[in-house]
């Protein structure tokens, strides 16, 4: 009898569900727990569970598709060093680093924890959580102008920092205190630690109802139905070889235009991704390690082929790519990787226009294509106390063959929130002095372009530091099949005067007082089809929203 006939399609369907729940639940558990707002509002965190032969089996529906990669990595490099006979119950592991632990970027702490039956493992509960600060040259950890790992923050190689139930109290400080805000880096931390422990009493429960054996067969079939969908969806695909370009903007470090290359060969129900022509790992921190490209890839394709397919390591194995060593998107040590979102969002771009032609009715137009980043720091006068406001903003979505793009909102990659204007103003002594849509920025098209967002803040009785990344501030979201390209993003500082300046797209460190002000205007995105086809109510919609100027649609549409 082989493994995927040991367990019944019902009896799989209800352990998939219920393993599903036990993932939700953590994962709702750390985001009620957290302390900062970047996870308890933002909710920038994954769970999920892994069976012991490092196979991701179900994620948390709300987790971050870039966060894949990283728990993936964790998962090789932690059955690698440590034998699952030399595992005990309570043990509990963490790490970040991209280059010896399988990280995306240092401030995603992972956490990987064993869960057993009768001394045995069965499989293991992970989750990870963005902190807002660990450490490095810059408060956030993201600011532009870092060029190496060293300067990013603190690395944390695979480390037990509980065993057999007891907390390991070194490892617990030497993360604290290498970080600015260490206060809520205990509590998210700690958020971390409880989630965890929910999550394995939780998958002890389905462990007890169903069996090891039962759940080890489950893992098969769930896995192999997710792959044979996806074969599935390939084999519909028109064979050939599909190419694109597209550049980042800057590294921050004074590199500009760096190319990514993308070459799709589908062939029967095998598809195929080769990066050749992509530029060489660059100084500035946006290169990538392979974890964050396969995050990339096996988001794009099921995104593309099968959004209803469950996700787990079914879409990873039909991922099959390469990439030189020592390129953006295979970055080796000691590569600046803090960044590495925006390249993310450039892989999925580049993978969209080389299908757009193998599937025209699911294309869209260029998304904003970032992962714009925002960190105020300072002095709060009410406490006397550090503070750090970490925000990654939305953009515009693009548009598709069917439909608008999303004004206002995370694409592909991230599937953060926004960061309520109460929420910023109770914790920080910063005032969000204007949070709206930006008129204009989404392109034209038969469907237009999702418009960008415009964020202004002013420090309230203190001098604060502003520091930021942002792509597609140079180069364009494009449009698809005819649409028009959408409108680039940009961070400003505005003087007392009301004088604007225009700031890098990747600024180490701004200082600005009250009576100044910092702007952040996100990209939009590219239109779908021709401005000519579209409907003459939606051109009305589009002005009489507001969103869209009497000039623009003149322009664009005659």
């Amino acid at each position: 009898m082989n493994a995927h006939s040991q367990a019944d399609p019902v009896t799989v369907e209800i352990i998939r569900n219920a393993l599903g729940a036990v993932v939700d639940e953590s994962f709702v558990a750390l985001m009620k727990s957290a302390f900062s707002q970047n996870i308890k509002e933002r909710r920038d965190h994954s769970t999920a569970l892994v069976d012991t032969r490092g196979r991701l089996v179900v994620q948390a529906k709300e987790s971050l598709p870039i966060h894949l990669g990283s728990m993936m990595g964790l998962m090789k490099i932690l059955l690698e060093k440590v034998p699952l006979a030399d595992m005990r119950e309570g043990d509990l592991f963490v790490a970040n680093d991209p280059f010896e632990a399988g990280g995306t970027h240092l401030p995603d702490l992972n956490v990987a924890m064993p869960v057993f039956e009768d001394g045995r493992v069965v499989g293991f509960v992970c989750n990870i959580a963005h902190h807002a600060d660990f450490g490095g040259m810059v408060p956030g950890s993201m600011g532009g102008g870092m060029n190496e790992i060293y300067q990013e923050g603190l690395r944390v190689p695979l480390v037990r920092l509980f065993s057999a139930g007891r907390l390991n109290q070194d490892i617990y400080d030497i993360i604290l205190i290498n970080t600015r805000v260490p206060e809520e880096r205990r509590g998210d931390l700690n958020a971390q630690i409880a989630a965890a422990r929910l999550g394995a009493r939780r998958f002890q429960e389905v462990i007890e109802l169903y069996g090891g054996s039962m759940l080890e067969a489950a893992f098969d079939e769930i896995i192999h139905r997710t792959e044979l969908r996806m074969r599935h969806a390939i084999a519909q695909l028109p064979d050939g070889v599909y190419s694109f370009s597209d550049v980042m903007d800057d590294d921050g470090c004074g590199n500009r235009d760096l190319p990514i290359a993308v070459q799709v060969t589908i062939s029967g129900d095998r598809i195929a991704i080769a990066f050749d022509g992509t530029a060489p790992q660059t100084a500035g921190n946006i290169n990538c390690t392979a974890s964050a490209t396969l995050s990339a890839i096996s988001y794009t394709l099921k995104a593309l082929l099968d959004p209803e397919v469950a996700n787990n390591q079914g879409v990873l194995d039909v991922c099959e790519w390469t990439a030189p060593e020592g390129t953006l998107v295979n970055a080796v040590f000691p590569a600046s990787v803090a960044n590495r979102a925006h390249t993310a969002q450039r892989i999925i771009d580049a993978m969209l226009g080389a299908l757009a032609p193998a599937l025209p009715d699911k294309a869209l137009g260029a998304s904003n294509g970032a992962n714009t980043t925002a960190v105020f720091t300072g002095i709060d006068p009410r406490t006397g106390r550090r503070y750090i406001y970490f925000e990654t903003l939305g953009g515009g979505a693009g548009a598709r063959s069917t439909h608008d793009g999303k004004d206002g909102v995370q694409v592909h990659i991230t599937n953060t929130s926004n960061l309520p204007i109460e929420a910023i103003e109770m914790d920080y002594p910063l005032r969000v002095v204007e949070y709206g849509l930006v008129p204009d920025s989404g392109g034209a098209g038969r469907f237009r372009g999702g418009l960008a967002l415009r964020r202004t803040i002013e420090p309230i009785g203190h001098v604060c530091t502003f520091s930021g990344s942002g792509e597609r501030f140079s180069s364009v979201p494009w449009g698809i099949f005819g649409g028009t390209e959408g409108a680039r993003g940009r961070f400003l500082r505005i003087d007392a005067d009301g004088s604007p300046v225009e700031l890098p797209s990747k600024p180490g460190g701004v200082t600005f007082g009250p009576g100044q002000r910092v702007t952040i205007e996100t990209p939009g995105a590219g239109g779908y089809g021709l401005p000519a086809e579209r409907d003459p109510a939606a051109i009305e919609r589009d002005l009489s929203s507001g969103k869209y100027s009497s000039d623009f649609v003149a322009r664009h549409y005659g």
